[in-house]
Protein backbone atom coordinates (compact mmCIF):
# COMPACT_ATOMS: atom_id res chain seq x y z
CA UNK A 1 0.00 0.00 0.00
CA UNK A 2 1.47 3.46 -1.02
CA UNK A 3 1.93 5.64 2.09
CA UNK A 4 -0.59 8.56 0.07
CA UNK A 5 -3.36 7.91 -2.06
CA UNK A 6 -2.98 8.50 -5.49
CA UNK A 7 -4.57 11.62 -7.07
CA UNK A 8 -7.60 10.50 -9.67
CA UNK A 9 -9.36 12.88 -11.41
CA UNK A 10 -12.83 12.01 -12.61
CA UNK A 11 -14.19 13.72 -16.11
CA UNK A 12 -17.59 13.11 -16.42
CA UNK A 13 -20.18 12.13 -13.41
CA UNK A 14 -23.19 11.07 -15.23
CA UNK A 15 -23.88 7.52 -14.26
CA UNK A 16 -21.00 5.80 -14.97
CA UNK A 17 -18.79 8.24 -13.93
CA UNK A 18 -20.20 8.83 -10.35
CA UNK A 19 -19.95 4.97 -10.24
CA UNK A 20 -16.25 5.14 -11.02
CA UNK A 21 -15.79 8.67 -8.43
CA UNK A 22 -17.46 6.07 -5.71
CA UNK A 23 -15.50 2.98 -6.53
CA UNK A 24 -12.08 4.58 -6.40
CA UNK A 25 -13.30 5.95 -2.77
CA UNK A 26 -14.20 2.47 -1.52
CA UNK A 27 -10.90 1.09 -2.75
CA UNK A 28 -9.18 3.44 0.10
CA UNK A 29 -6.19 4.33 -1.69
CA UNK A 30 -7.35 7.36 -4.04
CA UNK A 31 -8.23 10.70 -3.54
CA UNK A 32 -10.54 11.66 -6.00
CA UNK A 33 -11.47 15.26 -7.74
CA UNK A 34 -13.89 15.95 -10.38
CA UNK A 35 -14.40 17.40 -13.71
CA UNK A 36 -18.05 18.07 -14.83
CA UNK A 37 -19.51 20.91 -17.41
CA UNK A 38 -22.96 20.26 -15.70
CA UNK A 39 -23.22 23.22 -12.86
CA UNK A 40 -26.15 21.33 -11.08
CA UNK A 41 -24.57 17.85 -11.45
CA UNK A 42 -21.49 19.07 -10.41
CA UNK A 43 -22.29 20.50 -6.85
CA UNK A 44 -25.01 17.55 -6.33
CA UNK A 45 -22.27 14.52 -6.97
CA UNK A 46 -19.18 16.81 -5.29
CA UNK A 47 -21.67 17.36 -1.90
CA UNK A 48 -22.75 13.59 -2.17
CA UNK A 49 -19.51 12.76 -2.07
CA UNK A 50 -17.62 15.15 0.05
CA UNK A 51 -15.22 16.10 -2.86
CA UNK A 52 -13.75 19.04 -2.28
CA UNK A 53 -12.50 20.07 -5.68
CA UNK A 54 -14.65 20.18 -8.22
CA UNK A 55 -13.32 21.53 -11.56
CA UNK A 56 -16.23 22.85 -14.59
CA UNK A 57 -13.27 22.40 -17.27
CA UNK A 58 -10.66 20.21 -17.77
CA UNK A 59 -7.78 23.54 -18.42
CA UNK A 60 -9.01 24.51 -15.25
CA UNK A 61 -8.72 20.93 -13.40
CA UNK A 62 -5.31 20.70 -15.16
CA UNK A 63 -3.52 23.44 -13.05
CA UNK A 64 -3.70 21.11 -10.42
CA UNK A 65 -1.31 17.65 -10.22
CA UNK A 66 -2.85 14.90 -10.38
CA UNK A 67 -1.45 10.99 -11.01
CA UNK A 68 -4.64 9.85 -13.33
CA UNK A 69 -7.94 10.77 -14.49
CA UNK A 70 -10.75 8.56 -15.44
CA UNK A 71 -12.81 9.58 -18.40
CA UNK A 72 -16.23 8.86 -18.19
CA UNK A 73 -17.41 10.92 -21.03
CA UNK A 74 -20.08 10.21 -23.74
CA UNK A 75 -17.52 7.53 -26.09
CA UNK A 76 -17.00 10.16 -29.37
CA UNK A 77 -15.36 12.54 -26.68
CA UNK A 78 -12.73 9.81 -24.95
CA UNK A 79 -10.13 10.26 -27.73
CA UNK A 80 -10.04 13.97 -27.41
CA UNK A 81 -9.79 14.15 -24.23
CA UNK A 82 -7.61 10.88 -23.85
CA UNK A 83 -4.92 13.25 -26.15
CA UNK A 84 -5.56 16.53 -23.56
CA UNK A 85 -4.47 14.31 -20.91
CA UNK A 86 -1.26 12.12 -22.67
CA UNK A 87 -0.49 15.81 -23.21
CA UNK A 88 -0.55 16.34 -20.01
CA UNK A 89 1.46 13.11 -18.78
CA UNK A 90 -1.37 11.31 -16.89
CA UNK A 91 -2.22 8.02 -16.49
CA UNK A 92 -6.18 7.50 -17.75
CA UNK A 93 -9.08 4.89 -17.14
CA UNK A 94 -11.13 5.03 -20.55
CA UNK A 95 -14.44 3.88 -20.42
CA UNK A 96 -15.45 1.50 -23.00
CA UNK A 97 -15.85 1.84 -25.57
CA UNK A 98 -12.90 3.24 -26.35
CA UNK A 99 -14.07 5.42 -28.92
CA UNK A 100 -16.75 6.12 -31.74
CA UNK A 101 -14.39 5.95 -34.57
CA UNK A 102 -10.72 5.32 -35.36
CA UNK A 103 -10.40 9.10 -35.86
CA UNK A 104 -6.99 10.33 -33.42
CA UNK A 105 -6.47 6.65 -32.06
CA UNK A 106 -2.89 6.17 -33.79
CA UNK A 107 -1.99 9.79 -32.25
CA UNK A 108 -3.04 8.55 -29.30
CA UNK A 109 -1.44 5.44 -29.05
CA UNK A 110 1.70 6.44 -30.29
CA UNK A 111 1.74 9.08 -27.04
CA UNK A 112 0.45 6.83 -24.76
CA UNK A 113 4.05 4.54 -25.89
CA UNK A 114 6.66 7.64 -26.10
CA UNK A 115 5.25 8.76 -22.53
CA UNK A 116 5.14 5.47 -20.74
CA UNK A 117 1.32 6.15 -19.66
CA UNK A 118 -0.52 3.61 -18.06
CA UNK A 119 -4.18 3.05 -19.89
CA UNK A 120 -6.33 0.81 -19.54
CA UNK A 121 -9.96 0.55 -20.79
CA UNK A 122 -12.71 0.09 -18.45
CA UNK A 123 -14.25 -3.47 -20.04
CA UNK A 124 -15.39 -4.28 -16.14
CA UNK A 125 -16.25 -8.20 -17.03
CA UNK A 126 -12.96 -8.69 -16.58
CA UNK A 127 -12.85 -7.87 -13.05
CA UNK A 128 -14.89 -10.74 -12.48
CA UNK A 129 -13.13 -13.91 -10.79
CA UNK A 130 -15.48 -16.47 -12.55
CA UNK A 131 -14.32 -15.69 -15.70
CA UNK A 132 -10.75 -15.04 -14.77
CA UNK A 133 -10.73 -18.79 -13.44
CA UNK A 134 -12.47 -20.60 -16.61
CA UNK A 135 -9.61 -18.04 -18.84
CA UNK A 136 -7.08 -19.82 -16.50
CA UNK A 137 -8.39 -23.24 -17.15
CA UNK A 138 -9.08 -22.67 -20.73
CA UNK A 139 -5.03 -21.22 -20.87
CA UNK A 140 -3.82 -24.02 -19.41
CA UNK A 141 -5.17 -26.46 -21.74
CA UNK A 142 -7.36 -28.27 -19.23
CA UNK A 143 -9.91 -28.26 -21.74
CA UNK A 144 -7.98 -29.24 -24.74
CA UNK A 145 -8.17 -26.17 -28.27
CA UNK A 146 -11.08 -24.11 -28.47
CA UNK A 147 -13.48 -24.91 -30.92
CA UNK A 148 -16.83 -23.01 -30.51
CA UNK A 149 -18.18 -20.19 -28.49
CA UNK A 150 -21.77 -19.48 -27.83
CA UNK A 151 -22.67 -16.00 -26.72
CA UNK A 152 -26.77 -15.84 -25.50
CA UNK A 153 -27.28 -12.78 -23.40
CA UNK A 154 -30.19 -10.40 -22.69
CA UNK A 155 -32.16 -8.10 -20.70
CA UNK A 156 -34.43 -5.81 -20.25
CA UNK A 157 -33.35 -2.52 -20.77
CA UNK A 158 -35.72 -0.32 -19.61
CA UNK A 159 -35.79 -1.79 -16.35
CA UNK A 160 -31.97 -1.40 -15.20
CA UNK A 161 -31.90 1.92 -17.02
CA UNK A 162 -34.56 3.77 -17.31
CA UNK A 163 -33.09 7.23 -18.49
CA UNK A 164 -31.66 5.35 -21.95
CA UNK A 165 -34.20 7.53 -24.39
CA UNK A 166 -32.42 10.85 -22.62
CA UNK A 167 -28.77 10.14 -23.07
CA UNK A 168 -26.27 8.89 -25.47
CA UNK A 169 -27.96 5.57 -25.82
CA UNK A 170 -30.23 6.81 -28.42
CA UNK A 171 -27.30 8.11 -30.63
CA UNK A 172 -24.20 5.61 -32.58
CA UNK A 173 -22.58 8.49 -33.22
CA UNK A 174 -22.02 9.07 -28.99
CA UNK A 175 -21.59 5.91 -28.14
CA UNK A 176 -25.58 4.71 -28.45
CA UNK A 177 -27.11 1.08 -29.79
CA UNK A 178 -27.03 -2.42 -28.44
CA UNK A 179 -23.40 -3.11 -30.34
CA UNK A 180 -21.36 -0.26 -28.77
CA UNK A 181 -23.31 -0.14 -25.14
CA UNK A 182 -23.92 -3.93 -24.21
CA UNK A 183 -22.26 -6.15 -27.02
CA UNK A 184 -18.75 -4.69 -27.17
CA UNK A 185 -18.58 -6.16 -23.14
CA UNK A 186 -19.28 -9.46 -24.51
CA UNK A 187 -16.84 -9.29 -27.74
CA UNK A 188 -14.08 -8.10 -25.25
CA UNK A 189 -14.40 -10.76 -23.20
CA UNK A 190 -14.14 -12.95 -25.37
CA UNK A 191 -10.89 -11.80 -26.77
CA UNK A 192 -9.83 -11.99 -23.28
CA UNK A 193 -10.39 -15.68 -23.99
CA UNK A 194 -9.26 -16.91 -26.87
CA UNK A 195 -8.12 -14.06 -29.03
CA UNK A 196 -8.91 -11.34 -31.39
CA UNK A 197 -11.92 -11.17 -34.04
CA UNK A 198 -10.11 -11.61 -37.77
CA UNK A 199 -12.92 -11.76 -39.65
CA UNK A 200 -17.14 -11.80 -39.29
CA UNK A 201 -20.74 -11.33 -40.46
CA UNK A 202 -23.30 -9.69 -38.38
CA UNK A 203 -27.08 -8.62 -38.49
CA UNK A 204 -29.07 -6.36 -36.31
CA UNK A 205 -32.42 -4.07 -36.30
CA UNK A 206 -34.74 -2.07 -33.84
CA UNK A 207 -37.18 -4.58 -32.68
CA UNK A 208 -38.74 -3.74 -29.85
CA UNK A 209 -37.30 -0.22 -27.49
CA UNK A 210 -40.15 2.83 -27.53
CA UNK A 211 -38.23 6.32 -27.89
CA UNK A 212 -35.00 4.92 -29.91
CA UNK A 213 -34.41 3.80 -33.44
CA UNK A 214 -31.14 2.44 -33.00
CA UNK A 215 -30.40 -1.46 -32.68
CA UNK A 216 -31.60 -3.45 -29.84
CA UNK A 217 -30.92 -6.97 -31.35
CA UNK A 218 -27.60 -8.17 -32.22
CA UNK A 219 -26.92 -11.50 -34.13
CA UNK A 220 -23.22 -11.79 -34.90
CA UNK A 221 -21.28 -14.97 -36.93
CA UNK A 222 -17.34 -14.06 -36.25
CA UNK A 223 -13.73 -16.19 -36.35
CA UNK A 224 -11.34 -15.97 -33.57
CA UNK A 225 -8.48 -17.61 -35.48
CA UNK A 226 -9.41 -21.30 -36.32
CA UNK A 227 -12.01 -21.02 -33.54
CA UNK A 228 -15.74 -20.22 -34.81
CA UNK A 229 -18.24 -17.80 -32.66
CA UNK A 230 -21.68 -16.89 -32.55
CA UNK A 231 -22.94 -13.92 -30.13
CA UNK A 232 -27.05 -12.94 -30.11
CA UNK A 233 -27.80 -10.12 -27.99
CA UNK A 234 -30.83 -8.43 -27.04
CA UNK A 235 -31.90 -5.33 -24.91
CA UNK A 236 -35.73 -5.86 -24.29
CA UNK A 237 -36.05 -10.32 -22.89
CA UNK A 238 -37.49 -10.46 -19.67
CA UNK A 239 -34.80 -12.55 -17.85
CA UNK A 240 -31.56 -10.88 -17.11
CA UNK A 241 -29.48 -13.65 -18.32
CA UNK A 242 -25.75 -14.04 -19.78
CA UNK A 243 -23.59 -17.13 -20.98
CA UNK A 244 -20.73 -17.54 -22.86
CA UNK A 245 -20.23 -21.53 -23.51
CA UNK A 246 -16.48 -22.14 -24.78
CA UNK A 247 -16.54 -25.51 -26.79
CA UNK A 248 -12.63 -27.32 -26.53
CA UNK A 249 -12.07 -30.40 -28.13
CA UNK A 250 -11.90 -32.47 -24.98
CA UNK A 251 -14.09 -30.25 -22.62
CA UNK A 252 -16.75 -27.61 -22.36
CA UNK A 253 -16.64 -24.67 -20.39
CA UNK A 254 -19.29 -22.61 -19.43
CA UNK A 255 -19.40 -18.81 -17.60
CA UNK A 256 -22.76 -17.36 -16.30
CA UNK A 257 -22.92 -13.89 -15.25
CA UNK A 258 -25.90 -13.44 -13.92
CA UNK A 259 -25.11 -16.44 -11.26
CA UNK A 260 -21.44 -15.52 -10.67
CA UNK A 261 -20.21 -19.06 -11.38
CA UNK A 262 -18.16 -20.97 -14.18
CA UNK A 263 -18.84 -24.49 -15.16
CA UNK A 264 -17.27 -27.53 -17.02
CA UNK A 265 -18.41 -30.77 -18.72
CA UNK A 266 -15.73 -33.34 -19.44
CA UNK A 267 -17.70 -36.50 -20.31
CA UNK A 268 -20.63 -36.89 -22.83
CA UNK A 269 -23.88 -36.83 -20.45
CA UNK A 270 -22.19 -35.95 -17.41
CA UNK A 271 -23.37 -33.39 -14.90
CA UNK A 272 -22.13 -29.96 -15.10
CA UNK A 273 -19.30 -29.04 -12.22
CA UNK A 274 -20.27 -25.46 -10.68
CA UNK A 275 -17.06 -23.25 -9.33
CA UNK A 276 -19.59 -20.91 -7.60
CA UNK A 277 -18.49 -16.96 -6.84
CA UNK A 278 -20.21 -14.60 -4.51
CA UNK A 279 -22.51 -12.54 -6.36
CA UNK A 280 -21.22 -9.29 -6.30
CA UNK A 281 -22.96 -6.06 -4.78
CA UNK A 282 -23.74 -3.21 -7.81
CA UNK A 283 -20.47 -2.07 -7.45
CA UNK A 284 -18.00 -4.54 -6.68
CA UNK A 285 -16.54 -5.53 -10.03
CA UNK A 286 -16.05 -2.12 -10.41
CA UNK A 287 -14.02 -1.45 -6.70
CA UNK A 288 -12.50 -4.75 -8.34
CA UNK A 289 -11.38 -3.01 -11.30
CA UNK A 290 -10.43 0.56 -9.34
CA UNK A 291 -7.94 -1.43 -7.65
CA UNK A 292 -6.24 -3.40 -10.88
CA UNK A 293 -6.03 0.14 -12.32
CA UNK A 294 -4.13 1.91 -9.28
CA UNK A 295 -1.97 -1.90 -8.94
CA UNK A 296 -1.11 -1.12 -12.52
CA UNK A 297 -0.09 2.33 -11.36
CA UNK A 298 1.80 1.09 -8.83
CA UNK A 299 3.76 -1.56 -11.16
CA UNK A 300 2.26 -4.30 -9.55
CA UNK A 301 0.50 -5.61 -12.57
CA UNK A 302 -0.38 -4.96 -16.19
CA UNK A 303 -3.37 -3.25 -17.28
CA UNK A 304 -6.09 -5.76 -16.91
CA UNK A 305 -7.34 -4.43 -20.60
CA UNK A 306 -4.36 -2.35 -22.55
CA UNK A 307 -5.11 0.26 -24.82
CA UNK A 308 -4.13 -2.21 -28.09
CA UNK A 309 -7.52 -4.82 -26.71
CA UNK A 310 -9.38 -1.61 -26.80
CA UNK A 311 -8.58 -0.53 -30.03
CA UNK A 312 -8.71 -4.24 -31.37
CA UNK A 313 -12.65 -4.51 -29.64
CA UNK A 314 -13.15 -0.65 -31.08
CA UNK A 315 -12.27 -2.10 -34.62
CA UNK A 316 -14.64 -5.22 -33.93
CA UNK A 317 -17.15 -2.21 -32.90
CA UNK A 318 -16.81 -0.88 -36.23
CA UNK A 319 -17.16 -3.96 -38.38
CA UNK A 320 -20.43 -4.75 -36.82
CA UNK A 321 -22.01 -1.40 -37.37
CA UNK A 322 -20.55 -1.31 -40.96
CA UNK A 323 -21.96 -5.44 -41.81
CA UNK A 324 -25.12 -4.47 -40.20
CA UNK A 325 -25.33 -0.71 -42.87
CA UNK A 326 -24.50 -3.05 -45.72
CA UNK A 327 -27.26 -3.71 -47.58
CA UNK A 328 -25.56 -7.15 -48.48
CA UNK A 329 -26.10 -7.72 -44.41
CA UNK A 330 -23.98 -11.16 -44.08
CA UNK A 331 -21.19 -10.03 -46.08
CA UNK A 332 -18.62 -10.99 -44.22
CA UNK A 333 -15.83 -7.92 -42.63
CA UNK A 334 -12.31 -9.83 -42.58
CA UNK A 335 -9.21 -8.16 -41.74
CA UNK A 336 -5.66 -9.17 -41.15
CA UNK A 337 -4.43 -10.92 -38.19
Amino acid sequence: MPTEKHRILVIGVGSIGERHLRCFQQTGRAGVAICEINHDLREQVADRYEIQDAYADLDAALESEFDAAVIAVPAHLHVPFALQLAEARLHMLIEKPLSTSLDGIPVLATMVRDRDLVVSVAYVHRANPALAAMRQAILAGRFGKPVQLIVACGQHFPTYRPAYREIYYTDRATGGGAVQDALTHMLNAAEWLIGPVDSLAADADHKVLEGVTVEDTVHVMARHGSAMASYSLNQHQAPNETTMTMVCDRGTARFEIHRSRWSWMTEPGAEWTHEDHEVPERDTLFIRQAGAFLDALEGKAQPACTLEEGIQTLRVNRDILKCIDNSNLLQPVKRPR
